[in-house]
């Protein structure tokens, strides 16, 4: 944790920007796990600042679902939900599907080829699937391609869920490993029809029925 207080000290993010990305980032490696609680004054400590901008930095957090507070009992890191996972998964669905579509026409040959690579390795792992490795390969491939959406507060708001679901699960394929093939294919059809320059609309719903159907099988198995 040192190395990362210390890049945050020197990056120039306001009191409050700095006391929310260490949270958060601890929240989200699992380094403060779901129950966990938040002292104020220690993480103030930390950064060599008051607890004011540290309990406003808590707020955000809490409306983004990663923190509870209880009054006379403080913050605490959120429990993991079923629910929230499901929901979460859901909203990904929704706006990556459209970030995707929107980011289409900005694709070049060079980040297509970027994409695809991933694909493959991901492809190749599937012989001996390790779950964790595999999510992160497929959060780079979906990164690939919606980050260039010219919609850069949908970027942000794509990049939040994802930080809720790798702390509400580590791994969607751990549950549900029979996804992953089916999930490569799903891909190299995606970026089949983002080279053909398909209608926005069927890039959209192919994106999101991607995501859509992974919900559905981890649903039927839990």
């Amino acid at each position: 944790m040192t190395s990362h207080v210390e890049e945050l000290l020197e990056s120039g993010l306001s009191k409050t920007q700095m006391a929310y990305e260490l949270v958060r980032r601890n929240i989200v490696s699992g380094e403060y796990a779901p129950g966990h609680r938040l002292v104020l004054a220690a993480i103030a400590d930390l950064l060599h600042i008051s607890v004011v901008p540290v309990r406003e930095a808590i707020r955000q957090l809490e409306a983004e679902g990663l923190v509870d507070f209880e009054r006379n009992v403080g913050a605490r890191v959120a429990m993991i939900d079923r629910s929230a996972y499901v929901d979460c998964m859901h909203t990904l669905g929704v706006l990556e599907g459209h970030a995707t579509a929107l980011a289409a026409e900005h694709l070049d040959g060079a980040t297509l080829a970027k994409a695809r690579e991933l694909n493959e390795k991901m492809e190749a792992s599937l012989t001996d699937l390790q779950p964790t490795e595999f999510t992160t390969l497929n959060r780079k491939f979906h990164e690939t391609l919606y980050t260039r959406c010219p919609n850069k507060h949908l970027v942000e708001l794509i990049a939040t869920e994802w930080d809720r679901l790798n702390y509400l699960r580590e791994s969607t394929f751990a549950f549900v490993p029979d996804r992953a093939p089916a999930s490569v294919e799903e891909h190299y059809q995606l970026l089949g029809l983002i080279e053909l320059k398909a209608d926005r609309e069927y890039i959209e719903k192919l994106a999101r029925n991607h995501r859509l159907t992974t919900i559905n099988r981890y649903l039927n198995l839990t």
